[in-house]
């Protein structure tokens, strides 16, 4: 049992709650989200907006310690481009750099090898603070070589002021430090030449005090990168100038790995992260410093900054679930006072359906929904017992006349030939004759009769207006007909009498139409003549249905003096008339579309061969089929005439069957065994019906392959013919276009890895049968295929 099948078996109480409960979650959950969306959004912007006011605030402070310490490199380097200047006057001009620039550590002026003196191949004064005072040293030794030196190579290389890498100057400074490295040079014959390199040293203590200062929440912190990459600062002492954020050792700082390209090109970001240290969600704001192209970064935890919106969205929620048991105890009590009273009422709806309309129903003064259904109840009794009383009668009364038409349908039936061949022992025609009444009694007749030993007289009609009216004029007619058949030998005067007999004191005012003919049974000579009815059709014996051209008169009983015309026409042995009534083209499916002529024609062309019984049932399988379930608005009536002449049905009749299938692989096999047993039935050769089914199946297996692209089903029919010594089979599918008579014939001669592909099964079909031909009509493809027996 579904979860739909529980709902529906359980109580309105139960309901009320269930789906004014649930929609009051979803809409508070709605609420709640959309809220907690927002908040956590405006929120998160919020934070995003401090995190880079908080970092650009920091990059702002970091710049204004490091560019003052540009200057002073670059006032030195100005001073050394004099060549006279002597080496206390170098000494004096680092003291006074150190005294007047309490922010720089240290301060050097390296020449190049024999650049300051011919004899001495170093000269490089450095002065530093240490212990509170300014000392001097030399670093012009062969243990330091600072030409070696990252700061003094660089700029020397670049011909430009340098920032250098962070680094531990051992043998000078003595302490980690940044450098600032500025080229002098002196003209020497007129030619600017290198000189040696100027530097103002930054210890990094004051850096690493200024970027721990950075405190997001409990445990949010910043740190430095190098514009190679390396950790200037960092909580974690242990990762300061060991790796580059580039390659991360362990999991463990996986986070300063994903921001580490963007940080070492200089981006400027906001990104969240994972913290796989502690497990916790993360924020990491940084951005460039521009001086030194380094980057710095705050680490914002992402869940101490969003507490207070988780700790509120856990109060809304609480209240909000108080607030619906509140709602569900209030939908209950309330519903419970309603069902309450709507349970005895049910109770005795039972008793009314069961037929006791002896029972008290309770009085309520109520003016809700309650109360008029109780007052409705009571009136609904009273007045079903009165109901009851007047349908019994009723039934009763229908019931007879329902039987009395079945007795008139009956009646009206026997009127009709009913004996399928009639006339046994006549082989030179056949005939086949179905009406099929809208009502219980319809307007359409047919009869048929010899009116002498060679003259077969038939008729087909439809009288105006349906049932009993109908019908009683159409035994009046069909009476005036034969009886003045039996008299008089034109059609046309026939109907002329019979007109005058109907029209004359026609109080009803209704009409009929009527296609009369008498067929020479010997001769094939066939006089008729037409009052208003629809044309007939011809199918000459192998050809396509074509209608007959009037003479068509009026509609008798309409007119006393209406003028009736008279045709006559030749039939030849294997020709078939088929008429019929306006119920089968005017016939309409729910769209209100009719069959038409044109359908009807195309039908006939399809069972033009067939036997006439089959024609009759091929008729109304279409008919049917096009109205798709629409009532059938008026009466079906068909008769179908085959002359055969003195020789018989013998030579003309052949053997024809059809079958159909669905456009589905398997289907071939099912079809190969019918045309077996169409084979073994008529006496064909089996090898001659192996080269058939292996041309059906080379055909059918290309077009259900190739031909059908919108995946739907489909049906293709196949209809196989044995006459005069002739197989004919006909192939016709609503595939796409293809003609495969089209397909270039195969160069057999040629190896198979040489030939192309295609065109070899329709060659062999082309070999295999006498004749094949294609025509495309109606958006159907029609394959023919001949083979003599």
């Amino acid at each position: 049992m579904n979860m739909l099948s529980l709902v529906r078996n359980r109580s309105i109480a139960f309901k009320l709650v269930l789906f004014i409960l649930s929609s009051c979650v979803i809409i508070f959950a709605g609420i709640f989200t959309y809220n907690y969306g927002v908040s956590r959004r405006m929120l998160v912007n919020k934070i995003e907006d401090s995190a880079r006011n908080l970092i650009s605030g920091t990059v702002s402070k970091i710049e204004s310690k490091i560019l003052p310490a540009e200057k002073v490199p670059e006032f030195l380097s100005i001073a050394m481009t004099k060549p006279d200047i002597g080496k206390d006057d170098i000494i004096g001009l680092l003291r006074m750099v150190l005294e007047k620039n309490p922010e720089i550590y240290g301060s050097a002026i390296a020449f190049e090898p024999y650049a300051f003196d011919k004899d001495q191949v170093y000269y490089s004064p450095y002065a530093c603070r240490k212990n509170g005072t300014i000392e001097f040293t030399d670093l012009g030794t062969d243990e330091y070589a600072y030409p070696k030196w990252g700061w003094y190579k660089t700029p020397k290389k670049l011909d430009r002021p340098v920032w250098s890498e962070p680094y531990y100057d051992t043998g000078g400074g003595e302490t980690l430090m940044v450098t600032y490295s500025v080229p002098f040079y002196r003209e020497t014959a007129g030619k600017k030449k290198f000189t040696g390199i100027v530097t103002a040293d930054l210890s990094l203590a004051w850096l690493e005090k200024m970027v721990s200062s950075l405190k997001i929440g409990k445990t949010g912190y910043g740190f430095l990168v190098s514009k190679k990459g390396m950790l200037i600062t960092h909580p974690d002492k242990s990762l300061v100038m060991k790796n580059s954020v580039l390659k991360m050792p362990s999991k463990k700082n996986m986070y300063l790995f994903e921001v580490g390209d963007e940080m070492v090109n200089g981006e400027i970001g906001f990104v969240p992260t994972k913290d796989a240290a502690t497990g916790k969600r993360i924020w990491i704001a940084y951005a460039p410093v521009p001086a030194t192209d380094w980057s710095l970064a705050a680490v914002f935890p992402k869940g101490e900054l969003m507490e207070d919106l988780h700790n509120l969205n856990r109060i809304v929620l609480l209240i909000g679930s108080l607030g619906l048991f509140f709602l569900t105890a209030v939908i209950y009590l309330f519903s419970n006072s309603i069902t309450k009273p709507l349970k005895l009422l049910a109770s005795r709806t039972r008793d009314i359906a069961k037929g006791n309309m002896d029972f008290d129903l309770p009085i309520s003064d109520s003016k809700d929904e309650v109360g008029s259904l109780a007052r409705a109840l009571r009136y609904m009794k009273t007045e079903l017992k009165d109901y009851i009383s007047r349908l019994t009668k009723t039934t009763q009364e229908k019931e007879k006349i329902q039987s009395e038409l079945k007795i008139a349908r009956r009646i009206q039936l026997g009127t009709l030939p009913r004996v399928i061949p009639p006339f046994t022992g006549r082989d030179e025609f056949e005939i086949c004759a179905t009406m099929r009444a809208a009502k219980e009694v319809g307007g359409d007749f047919y009869d048929f009769y010899f009116i002498d030993d060679k003259h077969l007289a038939f008729t087909i009609g439809d009288v105006s207006g349906k049932g009993v009216p109908a019908a009683i004029y159409v035994a009046i007619a069909k009476t005036y007909i034969q009886s003045i058949a039996k008299v008089v030998k034109e059609p046309e005067e026939i109907l002329t009498r019979v007109n005058k007999a109907l029209a004359h004191d026609n109080i009803a005012a209704m009409f009929v139409t009527v296609f009369f003919g008498i067929l020479n049974i010997e001769t094939g000579e066939m006089r008729y003549s037409n009052a208003g009815h629809n044309l007939p059709m011809i199918i000459r014996n192998g050809k396509d249905p074509e209608f007959f051209e009037k003479p068509s008169g009026c509609v008798l009983g309409a007119f006393e003096d209406a003028p009736m015309g008279e045709g006559k026409t030749q039939f030849h042995p294997g020709d078939t008339l088929y008429m019929y009534t306006d119920g089968v083209t005017e016939a309409m499916n729910i769209n209100k579309e009719e069959f038409t002529d044109e359908r009807l024609k195309e039908r006939l062309t399809i069972h033009k061969d067939d036997s006439i019984k089959k024609m009759v049932e091929g008729t109304f399988a279409a008919v049917e089929a096009f109205a798709r379930g629409a009532e059938q608005a008026d009466d079906i009536t068909i008769l179908i005439l085959r002359y055969f002449g003195k020789e018989g049905p013998g030579k003309h009749a052949g053997k024809s069957e059809e079958y159909q299938i669905k456009n589905e692989i398997p289907q071939i096999r099912v079809l190969a065994n019918f045309m077996e047993e169409f084979g073994k039935k008529n006496g064909i050769p089996d090898d001659l019906m192996n080269d058939v089914n292996l041309s059906l199946e080379e055909l059918i297996h290309n077009t259900i392959s190739y031909g059908y692209e919108d995946g739907s089903l489909h049906f293709i029919d196949v209809r196989i013919r044995l006459k005069d010594k002739e197989l004919l089979l006909e192939i016709v599918d609503d595939a796409k276009a293809f003609n495969p008579l089209e397909t270039p014939k195969p160069d057999v001669n040629k190896p198979l890895e040489d030939r192309t592909v295609g065109g070899l099964g329709i060659f062999i079909v082309r070999n295999i049968m006498d004749k094949v031909e294609y025509k495309r009509k109606k958006d159907k493809n029609i394959l023919i295929l001949k083979k003599a027996i």
